[in-house]
């Protein structure tokens, strides 16, 4: 699945939690928390674990996630704001695949919008604007996402240690290129509605998602330039779910709903799928 990694190329901290939170990922595992030695401290820390997750893919960094982008998402994982995250593009899917969830801790889909950058924002010491991230935006997409933890129970370890998992990394599912024009819409009174089929319907907005998804966007954008890393052209960023999480199980088939900007869907599986 991924690029190989040998044990005696570790030499940092954040190396070595990287590789026992990656082997954790591998094997369906988790763990209380990070060992006292490996835990971060501070959420610098925590991105600089994070970073070392790009050794063991096979290819280049397809994008961000943002979690805890809501209030819902933020009562999920018990912290007081968001947490930026990097997409590896082996967790990548299209739209109506099939995911297993065997060993999933969260066991819940997140629908997010997402957009992919069609210009390079480099590191600056000035905030971006928002009307500047959306101009470097080249398509708004549509996702699923189903985050995971490596931690037995990930509202205990706290902001650093989960930005140090990835930020609750795991598939997504992503739709096409959005063909309306995204941009004339107030996304922040865009509703969304997701129903998990023949059992419940659960409905959301743009709103959910800090106030906008073009804000939660340039958040993120600024959260990375302060770490001295900047968005590329091409990779795709989530802005985090839009309504409270939609709890999950095995056999079950998941629509969201965005109305006028399209609709995205995953089959839920159990042992042996995805």
């Amino acid at each position: 699945m991924a690029g190989e990694v040998k044990e005696g190329e570790l030499d940092s901290i954040e190396e070595k939690a990287c590789a026992l939170l990656w082997r954790l990922w591998q094997e369906r595992g988790v763990v209380d928390d990070l060992p006292p030695d490996l835990k971060p401290a501070t959420r610098e820390a925590g991105y600089a674990i994070q970073a070392c997750f790009e050794r063991y893919s096979a290819s280049p960094r397809h994008g961000w996630k943002i979690a805890a982008t809501s209030a819902a998402g933020q009562r999920h994982i018990n912290v007081g704001g968001p947490l930026a995250g990097r997409l590896l593009a082996e967790k990548i899917h299209g739209d109506g695949a099939t995911i297993s969830i065997e060993g999933n801790r969260m066991r819940v889909c997140e629908p997010e919008f997402a957009f992919r950058f069609g210009e390079d924002l480099p590191p600056r010491a000035a905030p971006y604007t928002v009307p500047e991230v959306v101009a470097a935006v080249a398509d708004m997409l549509l996702t699923i996402e189903l985050p995971d933890s490596r931690y037995a129970d990930f509202t205990l370890v706290g902001e650093a240690a989960l930005i140090a998992d990835d930020a609750c990394a795991s598939d997504l599912v992503v739709g096409p290129p959005v063909a309306a024009d995204w941009r004339a819409i107030d996304l922040s009174a865009h509703p969304v509605a997701a129903r998990v089929e023949g059992r419940y319907e659960r409905q959301g907005a743009g709103a959910n998602v800090l106030g906008d998804p073009r804000i939660a966007l340039t958040w993120l954008v600024n959260e990375l330039s302060g770490l001295g890393i900047g968005a590329r052209r091409g990779e795709l960023a989530t802005c985090g779910t839009c309504m409270v999480p939609l709890e999950v199980e095995p056999g079950d088939r998941v629509v969201a709903d965005f109305g006028s900007l399209g609709s995205v869907r995953v089959t839920i599986a159990g042992r042996g799928s995805g």
